[in-house]
């Protein structure tokens, strides 16, 4: 059973916004923080926004103020509402869930953004 599983991503023109879900197994660890990656072709996976259980949301300089994180930890879900979005945004974003000394991640969902 996939622990994370994503959904909600497309084509998008630029300036537009798109709405990212993952939710995970009821069979997961215990849960200290969710958030989101992004990896874009011939480059590295970098953290997009990460929130963790009773902390403060940390994010990325480069979306800062375009994108949202929000969790609900009665569904173990994590949200990425994302808005202003540019071609760089352009990559597969991945959830990502953090327990005590262990993690899982999604499958991944591509975002593209294009005209």
């Amino acid at each position: 059973q996939v622990p994370l599983v994503e959904s909600g991503g497309g084509l998008v023109q630029p300036r537009g916004s798109l709405r990212l879900s993952c939710v995970a197994s009821e069979s997961i660890f215990t849960i200290t923080a969710m958030g989101w990656f992004r990896q874009a072709p011939g480059k590295q996976r970098d953290l997009v926004a990460i929130i963790p259980s009773g902390g403060l949301v940390n994010y990325a300089d480069s979306v800062k103020g375009r994108f949202t994180i929000s969790r609900d930890n009665a569904k173990n879900a994590v949200y990425l509402q994302m808005t202003s979005l540019k071609p760089d945004d352009t990559a597969v974003y991945y959830c990502y869930a953090a327990g005590r000394g262990t993690s899982a991640w999604g499958r991944g969902t591509q975002v593209t953004v294009s005209s």
